[in-house]
């Protein structure tokens, strides 16, 4: 069974095409809240149509984070893909993560379904660090519950930031410089940025372990989103690397909800 999962964040919607958990033809586009849902259609239909497996879709799976762009996907669906059975990830719709927030319709869909695949793929206690937009923390019991995180400004906007605020700074590629101790503006900002952002992910990581109260070895510490292989090589505290996270997450919540 082939779905064609999405997962629309802020800055980007990531799409792939999904069976059994494996991962086939993927993108990654901008999110637009100007785009129509005819503009959606246009698009998805056409990423479709040159993909070797979409062909044919047996289901569509979403989850959003920017509602004037989920309004749109809703009337995409209706509209465009009308018979094609469709989910979307929201309060009421079944995961089977309990989730022990003081507010639990306040969690973010994507983090709650980060939390389902966690749960799916990983035995023991665990904590998704999912780069994008922003950095989220996400953990989730050795029972499969999500039972709280962090949230953290991503790297891309905390570099924005700083060139705009900094008089005499400016934007700067994110790239690994040659050393910490940097001999140019440039590699300045970029050690700040990448080994600074890797050590707050293991200070808050390590702090996390040790709030859990279980000894650090049991702990699986995921990391996934579009950033993360610039920063997870710089960490240690990650034991796993899982790119398409969200997407197989997507696939599991389709088939508890399946129409």
């Amino acid at each position: 069974m082939t779905l064609l999962c999405a997962d629309i964040g802020n800055s980007h919607t990531v799409l792939g095409l999904v069976d059994d958990g494996r991962v086939g033809s993927h993108w990654r586009v901008a999110t637009d809240e100007r785009r129509t849902s005819d503009e959606w259609a246009v698009l998805l239909r056409g990423l479709l149509r040159d993909a070797p497996d979409g062909a044919e879709l047996d289901g569509i799976s979403v989850c959003a984070t920017v509602p004037a762009v989920l309004h749109e996907w809703r009337e995409m669906l209706t509209t465009h893909f009308g018979a094609v059975p469709a989910v979307v990830v929201e309060p009421g719709v079944r995961t089977g993560v309990p989730v022990l927030m003081d507010n639990p319709r306040e969690v973010g869909a994507d983090r709650i379904i980060n939390a389902l695949a966690a749960a799916h793929q990983y035995s023991g206690p665990t904590i998704v660090v999912d780069f994008g937009t922003a950095t989220t923390f996400d953990v989730v019991s050795a029972e499969g519950q999500y039972v709280g995180g962090a949230i953290a400004p991503g790297l891309e906007i905390s570099l924005e930031a700083l060139g705009r605020r900094g008089a005499q700074l400016r934007k700067v590629e994110l790239l690994r410089p040659r050393t910490v101790i940097a001999k140019n503006t440039v590699e300045a900002l970029q050690s700040g940025m990448l080994f600074g952002y890797a050590s707050q992910v293991d200070g808050l990581v390590a702090r996390m372990v040790a709030e859990l109260g279980v000894p650090a070895q049991e702990v699986d510490v995921v990391s996934t989103g579009h950033l993360a292989p610039l920063v997870r090589e710089e960490c240690t505290s990650f034991t796993d690397h899982a790119p398409w996270l969200t997407l197989c997450g997507l696939e599991l919540v389709f088939h508890r909800n399946s129409p």
